[in-house]
């Protein structure tokens, strides 16, 4: 369960955590129509906190909420003071932040009228790994889903939207049934699309394997940290499609993600991967990872927005 915090920002004020609330008949609630964010946020090695690439989620937050024809009511650079309020009115030294774009109950049809009510809210929260403590060392187990991404001609699924999520959580649902800790979706023509909330890279001979943006995927703000990482590290990349057999035969396959940031894969389908736990490749690249995230590493501390996390006052403090 998620800790509650003392204040979440909603339509451009801080609200106390119990108090912001959304009438029943809100459009978003009814219908998925929105789009919605993953942040995360850092305790640095210098004792400071910084969001990591800030401005590249706001910036994919909005770009979400433009191809579904909706004008958030605040400026990009709202939204991010935004979010870093949120984080330090809580006193949060780090964190997960989830901004929310959202439609009122002005209209309870599907149609959203030509005036839609839109609502910008913004949540944090502590979260830790979010596969589990052991996973980012160990590796998890994962199955082929069922359940396939649709083809890209029918939703927008470059967009961060709402409701696309119901096939993540049905895939997600059926993994757990199946004691499995993730699912990993194909697209409509049986090729390796993603996660059900990550996007996935697989090491063959060396080289380094993902789906490129042509496929039904999400463009991952981590995966594209990935992307740079493992450049800068040396190794060959490719973006192509991949097979169910790909998956079977790589020498390693990991995920990435803002709550996942880089986990390894160990099992997939009941078929050991590689030698069963975390890959020298993907160990390489956490590494590298937690050194840029935790400020260790110069050359990418421009994806990491500072701010001083505040005392929450007294009367704020939940119960």
């Amino acid at each position: 369960m998620i800790k509650k915090e003392a204040w979440i920002w909603m339509d451009g004020k801080l609200v106390p955590w119990d108090q912001a609330n959304v009438h029943i008949l809100s459009h978003t609630v009814h219908y998925g129509y929105g789009a919605f964010e993953g942040i995360r946020a850092y305790h640095l090695a210098d004792g400071q906190s910084a969001v990591f690439r800030l401005r590249e989620h706001i910036d994919r937050l909005y770009e979400s909420a433009a191809l579904l024809e909706l004008d958030v009511p605040f400026t990009r650079e709202e939204a991010c003071a935004a979010c870093v309020k949120t984080l330090a009115a809580n006193g949060m030294e780090q964190g997960y932040l989830r901004p929310l774009v959202f439609l009122g109950d002005r209209e309870v049809g599907v149609y959203p009228g030509d005036s839609p009510d839109v609502r910008l809210a913004i949540i944090a929260w502590r979260w830790g790994a979010y596969l589990g403590a052991e996973a980012l060392q160990k590796g998890i187990r994962v199955k082929v889903s069922t359940y396939a991404k649709p083809n890209v001609n029918a939703l927008l699924l470059k967009g961060k939207i709402c409701g696309h999520y119901v096939n993540s959580v049905l895939a997600k649902m059926e993994a757990k049934r199946e004691g499995c800790d993730e699912g990993i979706l194909l697209d409509h023509c049986g090729y390796v699309a993603e996660g059900s909330g990550e996007n996935l890279f697989l090491v063959r001979n060396g080289e380094i394997l993902t789906p490129g943006l042509d496929a039904s995927i999400l463009g991952g703000i981590t995966r594209d940290a990935v992307l740079r990482l493992a450049r800068d590290l040396g190794y060959p990349v490719r973006e192509t499609r991949l097979t169910r057999s790909d998956l079977y035969l790589a020498d390693e396959v990991f995920f990435s993600g803002t709550a996942a940031e880089i986990t390894p894969i160990r099992e997939i389908d009941r078929r050991v991967v590689g030698t069963g736990v975390a890959g020298p490749v993907a160990r390489q690249l956490q590494k590298a990872f937690f050194e840029a995230v935790s400020g260790r590493d110069g050359r990418y501390d421009a994806w990491l927005t500072h701010y001083v996390p505040e005392a929450i006052p007294a009367s704020a403090a939940h119960a």
